[in-house]
């Protein structure tokens, strides 16, 4: 059995890599954590399953200590200051995690075993400021990030190309566009607003949803196909590459209060929240992953409305505990 790694275990995205790996008999899984004060209600139905480690990605040390115990074949790189609008409140922390973070990992594992696989998670963000006559966008179109989460993942992707050239680390760039489900948290918009649904469905909530822009369009995969992607990635995808990965389809924002409108029998009114706009707003992303889906065979199995009612149900669940 392969040892894998997993920066971010108990995350979104983590927690579901970490059952698709379980679930197929993958590898044995590594779950990095950064303090013993995190939730990890993400893996509850797999802790026993899964070895954890304590490791904080900003400290070059506790970095370096993971790698060289676990010694793991593959490792997905999870772990980051992942929401977009917090990047403009707290900056330095979105740089500091997801570019000093990878850093400290890329040095480790050169300095301890290069021979590892790693897929790092890249996102749409960094292509920012899209024109319209550059969707759907390819692996080639420019980077033009227009926040500061972005700007981190430019500078991650683009360190992890400089150490697979200058190092010959076998490092897989992956870019993928948004990717919803289960778990996902609160702050996401596709999240908030099944959470809002379910509250106004429990009498919790004035039926009142509260939204922002409404109209920038999105390119949505379900967080289920995207991790069986990333590992794809790992295992078939070239080193030092950029894939994106995505459905190909993009939705107005609109389509997600849609189709919960759909999905309740309660009536609801829609409201925009000046505080929901950001400073600056990405217009569309929507992708291209013919790269990756010819290297792979990959393509997404699950239709968005089952994302959203599955998202919907994990919040009504999760409100009637």
């Amino acid at each position: 059995m392969k040892k894998v790694l997993i920066t971010g275990a108990n995350g979104f995205v983590g927690s579901h890599l970490s059952e698709y790996i379980l679930n197929n008999k993958l590898g044995e899984v590594y779950g990095a954590y950064r303090t013993k004060n995190e939730d990890f209600s993400n893996i509850k139905g797999i802790m026993k399953k899964i070895e954890l480690v304590e490791c904080d990605i900003t400290d070059s040390y506790s970095v370096d200590k993971t790698i060289e115990e676990v010694k793991p074949d593959y490792i997905f790189h999870l772990a980051a200051q992942a929401f977009v609008p917090s990047s403009w409140k707290s900056p330095v922390e979105t740089l500091n995690t997801n570019i000093v973070g990878s850093l400290n990992l890329f040095e480790a594992i050169k300095k301890n075993n290069k021979s590892i696989t790693i897929q790092i998670a890249g996102s749409s963000e960094e292509y920012g400021m899209v024109k319209e006559d550059e969707v759907p966008i390819t692996e080639d179109n420019p980077l033009r990030p227009l926040s500061p989460y972005g700007v981190s993942k430019v500078a991650m992707d683009l360190l992890g190309y400089q150490y697979n050239k200058s190092y010959g680390l076998k490092i897989i760039r992956t870019r993928a566009f948004n990717h919803e489900g289960p778990r996902r948290g609160e702050s996401y918009v596709t999240s908030n607003f099944a959470k809002q649904v379910a509250l106004i469905e429990a009498g919790e909530q004035k039926p009142v949803l509260m939204v922002g822009n409404l109209k920038a369009k999105r390119d949505y995969t379900d967080v289920r196909d995207t991790v069986r992607a990333y590992w794809l990635a790992a295992e078939k995808c070239t080193p030092g590459e950029a894939y994106n990965i995505c459905s190909g389809k993009a939705y107005e924002i609109q389509k997600i209060v849609d189709i919960l409108k759909e999905l309740t029998k309660k009536d609801f009114e829609v409201k925009q929240d000046p505080k929901r706009l950001r400073p600056s707003d990405v217009q569309i992303l929507l992708g291209d992953s013919s790269k990756f889906r010819k290297q792979t065979g990959w393509k997404p199995e699950i239709a968005f409305e089952k994302t959203m009612e599955d998202l919907l149900d994990y919040w009504r669940k999760k409100i009637k505990k």
